[in-house]
């Protein structure tokens, strides 16, 4: 189990984590390159799985801490069932679904020959909701949560937790909730996660930003910054589906377990590194025993 650090005859405590976010059903395939404009290219292997950055981050923070619960939401279709029946089947995970009306969201993964990962996304996004009979009320107890979708509501209830920490894939939720978030994670380079100051109520105490292999940086509200290196993969590179969001759940674990920020940014590094090593996101995530 993960525990907080604490003094050496004292019990360590449980570092209690959570997930509000989203799952997708995740089709790869593994090819040589990608395919230009109208070519046809064989893939050397495929497979298909529940993964998006809910159900990552979940994973991850779970085998950190022994035990994520998991709040999520998943369509009323056969696609939905078999995300649900996949994430079940992970043993780190306290599972909670939503149902919605209609197909589940999906994508379709190319990862090439040096494990980068090309992803097309095909329906809405399906995420939990305040109003859905889910267990809010245990967000109080928890430590540390990701929120990686939502609406407001949904936010708000997720604000019980201790720290909560966010992508601006949220957004909406973010600006909706008015909450103050205490960390914002996101992309260096992706335009959907951008985040200007000054967008929400208040800026988060830090927000960090990801740069692949150059680590990345951080902000503070209260004007300070500074950079983390990357972590060197722990094997041959195989594939980078998922990596950002093993990141923020090993930063995530880290601040809720009392390490200092330079600390828990060096342990989201290790977990993105280690989601590099493994085919799709999850057999490369290091547990706790793996720190």
């Amino acid at each position: 189990m993960g525990r907080r650090s604490c003094s050496r005859d004292a019990e360590p405590a449980v570092v209690r984590v959570a997930v509000v976010g989203h799952v997708e059903w995740v089709e790869f395939a593994r090819v040589p390159r990608l395919p230009r404009a109208g070519e046809i290219v064989r893939a050397e292997r495929a497979w298909s799985q529940a993964a998006g950055g809910g159900s990552v981050a979940a994973a991850q923070l779970g085998k950190l801490a022994g035990d994520c619960l998991f709040l999520t939401a998943v369509g009323d279709d056969e696609l939905g069932e078999r995300a649900r029946a996949d994430l079940v089947a992970h043993p780190e995970l306290t599972l909670h679904t939503a149902r919605r009306p209609g197909p589940q969201r999906r994508a379709f993964t190319h990862l090439d020959a040096a494990g980068e990962r090309t992803i097309t996304i095909v329906g809405e996004r399906l995420v939990p909701r305040g109003a859905d009979p889910l267990p809010w009320d245990a967000l109080e107890a928890v430590d540390a949560l990701y929120f990686t979708g939502g609406d407001g509501a949904a936010l708000r209830a997720a604000r019980a937790a201790r720290l909560l920490v966010a992508t601006p894939r949220a957004m909406p939720a973010l600006v909706e909730a008015g909450v103050p978030i205490d960390v914002l994670v996101a992309s260096a380079s992706d335009q959907g996660e951008r985040y200007e100051p000054g967008t929400l109520a208040s800026d988060p105490r830090w927000v960090i930003l990801t740069e692949g292999e150059r680590g990345g940086r951080w902000t503070g509200a209260d004007g300070s910054a500074g950079r983390w290196p990357a972590s060197p993969p722990p094997g041959p590179i195989v594939d980078s589906y998922g990596c950002g969001d093993s990141f923020a759940a090993g930063l995530v674990y880290g601040l809720g377990s009392g390490l200092r920020l330079p600390e828990a940014l060096a342990l989201g590094a290790r977990c993105g590194a280690g989601c590099l090593t493994g085919d799709g996101p999850y057999p490369g995530q290091p547990a706790g025993d793996e720190r």
